[in-house]
């Protein structure tokens, strides 16, 4: 659990019980004690009235009320599609998490915002996609810039081997692909991971070089088919 979602949990426990204890929260939490006694000690610099002290038990000092989010209809269902998606179709490291994400959001919308997402003209077929398995062993690599040794077999069944400096990973809509820099070609190269026969982390990682990022790879991209500014934004 994340630092800040764990701090949110600690707050919605505090508002539904009289005292609670640090030994409780820390069970409810799965962490230690001194982290709880941190997190409460964070909460109240931060302004939340928590009142108590170690060995006791804590409380708030009057109600708080947190604002609830709401989303219009087309809000509502566009985030509950999009982790459809992922469900379906994303990496299989998130597609559990895409899961109890809708589960979640939907615990928070009314109940006729609920039933319109059931009767959604939407439908996403759990079929999975090519190459999805791969995507988490290629998505370390390239948080941990780690060159990767690429088993790659190409459309014509030509098998070649090469190092391969791992950059993003794009999904065109049927197909995950991998772009990086290829040390075989010197050069930009896209590989579809479900031709990837195998992908082997390798011990040196790499730093970024003039003309071999990623932003290098946009700007060409932008420039060869004459793209509008921001077209690879992800936001």
């Amino acid at each position: 659990m994340r630092r800040a979602d764990r701090l949110f949990v600690i707050v919605q426990y505090l508002r539904s019980r009289r005292l609670t204890t640090a030994d409780w929260l820390a069970q409810k939490l799965e962490v230690s004690v001194r982290t709880v006694y941190r997190d409460i000690q964070d909460l109240s610099r931060s302004g939340i009235p928590v009142e108590g002290e170690a060995g006791v038990g804590y409380a708030l000092r009057h109600s708080l009320d947190l604002p609830p989010l709401q989303f219009t209809r087309d809000e509502a269902e566009a985030i509950d599609l999009g982790l459809r998606i992922v469900e379906a179709q994303g990496p299989i490291t998130l597609a559990q998490a895409a899961s109890t994400s809708r589960s979640k959001v939907r615990t928070i919308l009314p109940k006729p915002s609920v039933e319109e997402l059931e009767r959604s003209s939407f439908r996403i077929p759990m079929l999975g996609s090519p190459g999805r398995d791969r995507i988490g062993p290629v998505d370390r690599a390239i948080r941990d810039a780690t060159k990767l040794r690429l088993c790659y077999r190409d459309q014509h069944g030509e098998q070649t081997e090469r190092t391969v400096r791992p950059l993003v990973i794009f999904y065109w809509g049927s197909t995950w692909v991998l772009t990086g820099w290829c040390e075989l070609r010197d050069d930009f190269r896209n590989f579809r991971l479900d031709r990837i026969q195998d992908a082997t982390p390798l011990p040196d990682k790499f730093q970024e070089e003039p003309g071999k990022t990623l932003q290098d790879y946009f700007r060409r991209m932008a420039e060869r088919y004459n793209l509008p500014p921001g077209a690879f934004d992800s936001e």
